[in-house]
């Protein structure tokens, strides 16, 4: 029987990114989107028979819920937590509604709710089907922007909440130890997408092969951790 991923976010970048690759390879990709007006090329993938695609607004709570009842049945694998926010970008836009004396609460609210409150939900609502699965892996895309110990100005809402998600994954770590979950956050690097920008240093495709090779060589010693793809560890 071939192994099955969860994907949110998957309508472009990373997300899209990881259900062609993943679905290339033959497994069985469960993925989300929220908006079908710019879910085109992933509409299209789900044309596979190994690809299902659901509409699904990760601030949503309620709607995580229905997904996971409606999805109840499924066994995943691995589950990764992809779907996220950046907000507003002090350089590349000019726009310093995430900058010291100019926030904007509303965005960083919104930060926070898709970047670090949502892939808690997502794992308390998928922990069954996740937990019967023979992997057994949830992994939520973190950034090195969510280091404590490298932080020195600007981006509150951003870094703020990938702070946030890393102690969601380490707690995380901790309850599900005992049902053999493993838990960790990965930052892919900075990868070329429509977030990353022109100026990001990796190219989309080999950044996420690298990252699906960490993923298959996971182990429960692993969980807890923040990692760097293709392995390095990162501070927290």
């Amino acid at each position: 029987m071939s192994s099955t991923v969860m994907v949110t976010g998957a309508n472009r970048g990373l997300g899209l990114e990881f259900a062609r690759q993943y679905a290339a390879e033959g497994w069985r990709v469960l993925a989300t989107y929220r908006n079908p007006a710019v879910a085109g090329e992933l509409l299209e993938l789900a044309g596979q028979d190994n690809v299902q695609a659901f509409r699904l607004d990760v601030s949503d709570f309620d709607a995580i819920a229905a997904l996971a009842e409606e999805l109840r049945d499924e066994t995943i694998d691995v589950f990764l937590s992809n779907a996220g926010l950046f907000g507003p970008k002090p350089g590349a836009e000019s726009d310093l509604r995430q900058s010291f004396g100019h926030i904007d609460y509303g965005i960083v609210r919104e930060v926070l709710s898709v970047n670090a409150l949502a892939p808690l939900k997502c794992a308390e609502s998928f922990v069954e089907q996740i937990a019967r699965s023979e992997q057994r892996k949830f992994v939520a895309l973190s950034s090195i922007e969510g280091s404590i110990s490298r932080a020195q100005r600007d981006l509150y809402a951003y870094r703020t909440s990938k702070a946030a998600l890393n102690m969601v994954t380490r707690l995380l770590s901790g309850d599900l130890a005992d049902r053999g979950i493993t838990v960790v956050s990965v930052c892919p690097g900075w990868v070329k997408t429509r977030m990353g920008g022109e100026f990001a240093k990796l190219e989309l495709t080999p950044a996420i092969r690298d990252f699906r090779g960490l993923v298959a060589r996971l182990t429960l010693e692993e969980s807890g951790k923040f990692i760097e793809s293709p392995g390095n560890p990162l501070a927290y």
